[in-house]
C-alpha cells in the first residue's frame, strides 16, 4: 500500500502501565516491526521533552520524533530544533507565582533535570517524574530560552493565576502543573514539510488531552480504547485499549500491514 506517516503518543498509547510501571506491550512491538517491514514512516509524538523521550525512541527503534508538545523535532536520530516558549509569558507566570508564594521550576535546557530557585518545589511535590536541582538566584529573565515551567499547587489553585490564561498548560500530576506547548500538529507538519510528504498520508495515535492538538482534520486519527471521550469524539477510528493489543488491532483494521 501507499507509504503512510505514523505518529504515536507514548504514555497510554505506545506504553501501558502508567508512570512508574511503564511497559511496551509485546503486540505493540510486533506491530511496529511489521509497519517498518511494510515501508511506513514511524515517529513518536509526545509532550515529553526530547531528553525525556529519547530513550523510548531508541528502545523502540524510532529515528524520528515530535517532542516538547510539538515544539521539538528529531529527524533521522538527530535533534533538529526545540522551539522555546514565549519568554515574557513565562516570566509573567513566574512573577505571579513569586508574589503568591507558589513554588516553581523551569526547564532551560534539553536535559532530564529541571531547575528550581530553592527546595520548596521538591518538598511540595516529592516528584518521581524527573529530578529537580536547586539553582540559587534562578531567574527566568537570565535565560534566552525557556522550554517548560512547572508550578507546584493543588487544583483549583491554578484558576487563581491570571497569567496562566496567556499560556498553554496542563496538569498530569496532582501536585503540580506543566506550562508547556500543546501543538503536536505543528511538529507533525514540520516533519511532513521536511520530507515533502502529503499530510493526507498522516495517521496519528493518541489517548489523552494533550493529543487533541494532533486530532485535526486532514489526516487519519486513531483513538485508543482507553482514550478520553473528547479524543474519541474526534477520532476516525477507535481501537482497543493500549494493553489489549490496541496498536496492533488498529494497524490491522486500517490495512497498514
Amino acid at each position: 500500500m501507499k507509504r503512510k506517516y505514523l505518529f504515536f503518543d507514548i504514555d497510554g498509547t505506545l506504553a501501558a502501565g502508567g508512570y512508574g510501571n511503564t511497559y511496551i506491550p509485546d503486540s505493540t512491538k510486533v506491530a511496529l516491526q511489521r509497519l517498518r517491514e511494510a515501508g511506513h514512516f514511524l515517529a513518536i509524538a509526545t509532550g515529553r521533552s526530547q531528553a525525556m523521550a529519547v530513550d523510548y525512541m531508541r528502545e523502540l527503534g524510532f529515528e524520528n520524533m515530535v517532542s516538547d508538545g510539538g515544539y521539538g523535532i528529531t529527524i533521522n536520530g538527530e535533534l533538529v530544533e526545540i522551539k522555546p516558549l514565549d519568554k515574557q509569558s513565562v516570566v509573567r507566570v513566574i512573577d505571579e507565582c513569586k508574589a503568591k508564594g507558589i513554588p516553581w521550576a523551569l526547564q532551560v535546557d534539553n536535559t532530564v533535570v529541571r531547575s528550581a530557585p530553592d527546595s520548596r518545589f521538591e518538598e511540595f511535590t516529592h516528584d518521581v517524574y524527573m529530578a529537580t536541582r536547586v539553582v540559587e538566584g534562578l531567574d527566568p529573565n537570565n535565560y534566552d530560552k525557556i522550554y517548560k515551567a512547572y508550578i507546584a499547587c493543588y487544583e483549583p489553585t491554578e484558576h487563581t493565576l491570571e497569567s496562566l490564561k496567556s499560556v498553554q498548560w496542563g496538569r498530569f500530576h496532582k501536585e503540580y502543573l506543566f506550562v508547556e506547548p500543546s501543538d503536536k500538529a505543528y511538529g507533525i507538519r514540520r516533519i511532513m514539510d521536511h520530507f515533502g510528504a502529503d499530510c493526507s498520508d498522516v495517521v496519528v495515535f493518541g489517548d489523552a488531552a494533550n493529543d487533541l492538538s494532533m486530532f485535526v482534520d486532514g489526516w487519519t486519527k486513531v483513538a485508543m480504547g482507553n482514550a478520553i471521550p473528547a479524543l474519541k469524539a474526534r477520532a476516525d477510528y477507535i481501537t482497543t485499549d493500549v494493553d489489549k493489543d490496541g496498536i496492533y488491532n488498529a494497524c490491522t483494521t486500517l490495512g497498514l500491514f
